[in-house]
């Protein structure tokens, strides 16, 4: 059942990147998601280039008793289908929280494009929304539960609802060109959520699931 979705996955997110990189209009009778309709239907013009951003929430962390945890074992995996599916995406620039489970979900991203991550605040996610609105490339942002569905909406796009406490399937891509709306298609990758429960391969407690300050 995975990797029947992951294959799905990885054929519409191809079909994507085809759309933007050669301008041309989705055809809504073959498209898998409702998103697809809301593809920009003509190649970034002359006068700018388009930001394509994709933002995702850190893996699975494990719940090891600290206040900031690495990446558990079903993180660290679904940190590999999202390098998969994200082969043929050449990015520019890799955004995370300077914490262990982001800095490790971006990391693999950073090393395959040969760029440094940039470290940002997440309390200051307006401010990275225009900085990134403003740079013409592919960025790949890693947040949290509470700052990805924010940072989408600063960014113009739609997050959806928010995202559940063992949510770690959103992918998020942005196609901002200028003088246009952001399109946002929202797909998902690896192990499936199933609301409220978790996919487990997690260490420890869950000691820290309740703390309104954490970065879930």
């Amino acid at each position: 059942m995975t990797r029947n979705r992951f294959a799905k996955t990885s054929r519409a997110l191809s079909w994507l990147l085809a759309t933007v990189a050669l301008g041309s209009s989705p055809n809504a009778a073959s498209a898998t998601s409702p998103a697809w309709a809301q593809l920009p239907s003509t190649a970034p013009d002359a006068d700018g280039e388009a930001v394509v951003v994709y933002l995702v929430r850190h893996a699975e962390r494990a719940e090891d008793g600290s206040d900031d945890p690495p990446l558990a074992l079903a993180g660290q995996i679904r940190v590999q289908q999202l390098l998969a599916m994200l082969t043929d995406v050449n990015l520019t620039y890799v955004h995370t929280t300077d914490f262990k489970r982001t800095r490790d979900t971006a990391r693999p991203f950073a090393e395959r494009a040969g760029v440094e991550f940039v470290i940002y605040d997440p309390r200051e996610l307006e401010a990275l929304a225009t900085e990134i609105a403003a740079t013409p490339g592919r960025h790949l942002v890693a947040g949290h539960s509470n700052t990805t569905p924010q940072l989408v909406a600063a960014l113009g796009g739609d997050p959806s609802d928010a995202i559940d406490e063992f949510e770690y399937d959103r992918l998020y891509i942005l196609v901002i060109q200028p003088g246009k709306p952001a399109m946002t298609t929202l797909l998902r990758f690896g192990e499936p959520y199933v609301e409220g429960q978790d996919f487990g391969l997690r260490a420890g407690s869950t000691a820290f699931r309740n703390s309104p300050r954490e970065q879930r």
